[in-house]
């Protein structure tokens, strides 16, 4: 089924007034939506005018996908984009939404038994909105729901220590290795530039001495925990060895 997501033609400032977040409390448990600007915007007070007040929590994903030879595929986010312009990332990271067919919104229970339909459908869908690949080369099927991290960062690289702009997320971390090469035709309003990497290559883009800037979440994930995964690729998708899908790890 495609999906009727009407956001294909849109500015980065017009998604972040249509597209309706999922906000969750701690448990991941759901409690109200809220358009993508409000679920973004962080806050400050106190004496010093510099107290965050984090952007309210909220559902997102982030896919990994997998070259057939175990190389993964980065990209670098758009210099339009409102929050992390510039920066180098996994594959695709962003949200499932309210009100969308496919449903995106996943039950306990789904959650629970690792199927979540409604990520994997929003991850469908964005990974053609920005990198231009076709449903078919990435079905539900093909993703492996791993784990979540729950992560808190402002966007202060860009918008100064007082950034309106961050990341506070529950993140549903999917791996995809599909069957055949996969086609690229990334949305230049989302992507500035995609590589596969090895390793290796991975680890001399992280390098201080490389000038790149990444992610928060990419660079916790990258650090804590993509090693052991990545290493044992096979067993990762395939079996249910580093599946720790009942944990939300706190890194706050």
């Amino acid at each position: 089924m495609s999906s009727t997501w009407a956001g294909a033609g849109m500015s980065q400032e017009e998604l972040m007034a249509a597209d309706e977040c999922l906000v969750v409390d701690e448990a991941d448990r759901i409690l109200r939506t809220a358009p993508k600007s409000d679920a973004h915007r962080f806050t400050y007070g106190g004496p010093d005018g510099a107290s965050p007040t984090p952007a309210p929590l909220h559902r997102a994903f982030s896919v990994f996908l997998f070259s057939a030879e175990g190389k993964l595929l980065l990209q670098k986010r758009a210099a339009s984009k409102v929050t992390f312009p510039g920066v180098w990332t996994n594959t695709c990271c962003s949200h499932p939404l309210a009100g969308q067919v496919p449903d995106e919104v996943d039950s306990p229970e789904a959650v629970a038994d690792g199927s979540v339909p409604g990520i994997k459908a929003a991850a469908v869908r964005k990974l053609g909105h920005e990198l231009g690949i076709p449903p078919d080369q990435v079905p539900t099927s093909a993703f492996t729901f791993l784990t979540r991290l729950h992560y808190c960062a402002p966007d202060s690289d860009t918008h100064g220590p007082t950034s309106p702009w961050g990341e506070h997320e529950i993140d549903y971390v999917l791996f995809v290795r599909p069957s055949a090469p996969v086609t690229l035709q990334p949305n230049p309003d989302e992507v500035d530039e995609l590589r596969y990497v090895d390793p290796a290559e991975l680890a001399a883009m992280m390098d201080p001495g490389s000038g790149l800037k990444w992610s928060p979440w990419f660079r916790i994930l990258a650090e804590r925990f993509l090693p052991a995964w990545w290493q044992d690729l096979d067993a990762t998708i395939k079996t249910s060895k580093h599946h720790d899908r009942g944990t939300i790890h706190r890194v706050l």
